[in-house]
């Protein structure tokens, strides 16, 4: 059995997309996983199944049962503690350090042509599928993370540090 985090994009923020968790998690259970688990109001799924998932498997199933295109990144529990372990900003103020999850690795091109000096003091690095970002001056006005999905040229979704842990408890199990 596969213990596996979805984690949607641009649900239940600012009160676009609303999905109430509780729906969600009826949802994945129709859907014959098990053992699941939301995480806050903003589109964390935890659960485990024997079957293959897929992104866009969940992506159809909320589209036909809430009328809502909402993206969907997956990561297996092994995936997101190896994330928690790779991060290349250890000494920073982990209150400040976010994580965007890709649905896969940017290309060799696209991570060329990133520009750091624009958004300094803000930092980031892209390690295969993950973008790990600091933030020093916090989440709110920064152009950072649009800046990177639109050169990398994938949906991203970011989570906070903090987040990332609780999830990664959760997918433990």
């Amino acid at each position: 059995m596969t213990r596996y985090v979805g984690l949607l994009r641009g649900v239940n923020v600012g009160g676009r997309n609303r999905l109430p968790m509780a729906e969600l998690r009826t949802l994945a259970e129709s859907l014959g996983y098990s053992e699941v688990r939301t995480f806050i109001q903003s589109g964390n799924l935890v659960f485990s199944t024997n079957k293959h998932v897929t992104p866009a498997a969940l992506e159809a199933a909320i589209a036909t049962r809430f009328g809502l295109e909402v993206p969907v990144v997956l990561r297996t529990d092994a995936e997101l503690e190896a994330a928690v372990r790779a991060n290349p900003f250890a000494a920073a103020a982990l209150s400040r350090l976010h994580v965007g999850f890709m649905a896969g690795p940017a290309g060799a091109a696209a991570l060329a042509g990133l520009e750091r000096g624009p958004f300094l003091p803000e930092e980031f690095a892209v390690l295969g599928a993950d973008v790990y970002l600091y933030l020093p001056d916090g989440v709110a006005r920064t152009k950072l993370p649009r800046y990177l999905e639109r050169r990398l040229g994938l949906p991203m979704t970011v989570r906070n540090w903090k987040t990332l842990g609780s999830l990664a408890e959760l997918a433990r199990g």
